[in-house]
Parts: structure tokens; C-alpha cells; sequence
């Protein structure tokens, strides 16, 4: 059978093949970051019989890290994932970690390359937010090479640890609220249904209405992208097919966005339309009237992220090794500012 490259010398593949144990689990073995027992002597004994040296860099790096991280966000000017990033970035910091970054503009080919990446050793683990979670993702996170922390939802059964935001009992907090203030013709603008967040969104959107005896009005609704200027789009559709009274935004982007058409067709906020949004990072006070938005958490789940990637590599135990992967959520909370008003006195 083949021991190696064309040049005869032993690869992670070659060594695998020789220790019947995984790919990922070479890689976790030769680089310091942890796996059973059993398994680290399979793969030391294969590399010793195929003659597997060492690199000189990795050799050099004090118990073969590389003492980096690094956080792959869909959007680095999104301020969620700025505020993610000062969370992460202090844990890490206090624990001898420099923080890389990386933007993947939410496109599934680049966060499965960061994935794969972590056997080629640039950083000690990752933390990632994914807003799709594909099957082929599934398998990039069941094998990855080193340890792996998601921000946002996954499917059952994924041997990762994860914090998650509670949008469906966000987007409903928001919802009820609009109605408390006596709204009844309630829009919602979201991002596209195909994400994670669009359809927990959605999902707390459906549930509030039926909770207030509202009826749920396909015309209504509008998916489009996580963007400014497809907020301010979205609002002028609502707007051209029949007022609403709130617009509801899945995110504060989307929200300025729809705050901005309203003020250019002359309408008042929150007198005439009610403007809500989610996430409540700074974009909620920069406009005006400031946004009533549902605060996800992105600094404690940053945090928190950060706090679960550190205790992997510290206890040098592969979450497939473990019971089960740690997952945390973080609880939802209502910011109410003047683009809603107060609620009605009858409400």
C-alpha cells in the first residue's frame, strides 16, 4: 500500500491509512490538540513505522500551538459581529490568544475553507457564524482538525459546541410589543428565508401574530438581504402596496433602512408607522428617532463563544471524545425606544 507522496514521504493521509483511525484525528494527534488515549498511540506508532518527521515550525511551537484563534464572520461591518469581536477578543487576550478575523460574506465555499483550514495550523481552534448550516458543513464540522465553536443553531447530533440566540422569542418579544402599543397591521421585513436567522425570525413573527389574534398577511412580509438599502427597498414595497402601521426589521440594518423610506415619503415614526428591529447594536441610537430593538446578546454570546473554545484546548478533550458538545443560549431582551411609542393604555 502507499506510504506517502510521490516522494516517498509519509502525509496525515498515509498515516491514517496505516492506524485506521481518521484524517482529522492524525491531524489532532500531530498537532498537539487533543484525542483518546488509544488513539494518539495508533498514530504515534504509524508515524514512527512510516517514518513520519515532524515540521520544524510546529516542532518549534511550545506544546504545538500556535497560541491564535480565529473568528469567521459573514460581515466584519456588521456591528453584531464588531461587538462579537471585542467579546472574543478580550477572552482570548487575558489568556495569551491574539484573535484573527475573517469575513466570509456569508458564502458556504469560504467558511468551508476556514473549516478545513485548521489542519493546516494557523490558529489553535475557531469560532464561527455560519447563517446557512449545509450538509456539507455538517461534515466539515464532524472533521475538522481542530476544535470548532459555532455561533448560531445547529441541526441535533453535530459534535460541536455552539451559543445560540433565542430569535424566535426575540422576533415575538418584538411583535407583541407592536401590538401592545395598539398596532394592528404589522410588516415585517426579513432577511432571506433560506438562512438560519430568517426563518427562527419568521418563526417568532408567525407565532406573535397568532398569540395576538392576527391574522398572518403574506403581503405583509418581504425577504431580502441582511442590508441598509434593502430595508429602505422592502419598506417602499410595503409602502406602495398598502400602509402598514409597524415595521417590523429582522435586524437594526434592515430597520434604518426602512426608518429612512419612511421619513422620505413624510411619514412620522412612531405617529404614523412604528419602526422595531433586532439585534440593538450601535446602529439602534444612531438614527432618529433612536430604534426599539431585541438585543440578541452579541457580546455575551461572543463571550461566551470564546470562553467554550479556550476550555476545549485547555482540556485537550476533541468534542467527539465527550458525552455530549457544551451549547449555551442567550436569552433574549427587549430595548424599547421612541420609534414605537409606549403601549397603548387599554392594551
Amino acid at each position: 500500500m502507499g506510504t506517502g507522496t510521490s516522494t516517498g514521504q509519509p502525509t496525515i493521509v498515509s498515516i491514517a491509512e496505516r492506524a485506521g483511525v481518521s484524517i482529522a484525528s492524525v491531524s489532532r494527534v500531530l498537532n498537539g490538540v487533543g484525542a483518546r488515549r488509544d488513539t494518539v498511540l495508533k498514530v504515534e506508532r504509524a508515524a514512527a513505522e512510516l517514518g513520519y518527521v515532524p515540521n520544524a515550525v510546529a516542532r518549534s511551537l511550545k506544546g504545538g500551538r500556535t497560541r491564535q484563534l480565529t473568528f469567521a464572520m459573514p460581515d466584519i461591518g456588521n456591528p453584531v459581529y464588531v461587538a462579537m469581536v471585542r467579546a472574543i477578543q478580550t477572552v482570548a487576550k487575558a489568556a495569551g490568544y491574539r484573535l484573527l478575523l475573517h469575513s466570509t460574506d456569508a458564502v458556504v465555499d469560504d467558511e468551508l475553507a476556514v473549516l478545513r483550514s485548521l489542519g493546516d495550523r494557523t490558529s489553535d481552534g475557531l469560532i464561527i457564524c455560519p447563517i446557512r448550516i449545509t450538509d456539507a458543513h455538517i461534515e466539515a464540522l464532524r472533521t475538522a482538525a481542530g476544535p470548532v465553536v459555532v455561533i448560531g443553531s445547529l441541526p441535533d447530533g453535530v459534535p460541536v459546541d455552539s451559543v445560540r440566540a433565542d430569535s424566535v422569542a426575540g422576533a415575538a418579544l418584538a411583535v407583541r410589543h407592536l401590538h401592545d402599543t395598539g398596532r394592528r397591521r404589522i410588516a415585517f421585513v426579513n432577511g432571506p428565508a433560506d438562512t438560519v436567522p430568517g426563518r427562527n425570525r419568521d418563526e417568532g413573527y408567525r407565532a406573535a401574530l397568532a398569540d395576538c389574534g392576527l391574522v398572518y398577511d403574506p403581503e405583509l412580509v418581504v425577504h431580502t438581504d441582511f442590508g441598509i438599502e434593502s430595508g429602505a427597498e422592502a419598506a417602499d414595497r410595503l409602502l406602495a402596496e398598502g400602509r402598514p402601521d409597524a415595521v417590523f426589521c429582522a435586524n437594526d440594518q434592515l430597520a434604518l433602512g426602512a426608518a429612512r423610506a419612511l421619513h422620505a415619503r413624510g411619514l412620522r415614526i412612531p405617529e404614523d408607522v412604528a419602526v422595531a428591529g433586532m439585534d440593538d447594536s450601535m446602529l439602534a441610537q444612531a438614527g432618529w428617532p433612536p430604534l426599539t430593538s431585541v438585543d440578541l446578546g452579541s457580546t455575551e454570546r461572543g463571550r461566551r463563544a470564546a470562553e467554550l473554545l479556550l476550555h476545549r484546548l485547555d482540556t485537550a478533550e476533541p468534542v467527539a471524545d465527550s458525552a455530549t458538545p457544551r451549547s449555551t443560549t442567550a436569552p433574549p431582551r427587549l430595548v424599547v425606544r421612541a420609534s414605537t411609542g409606549r403601549a397603548a393604555p387599554d392594551s
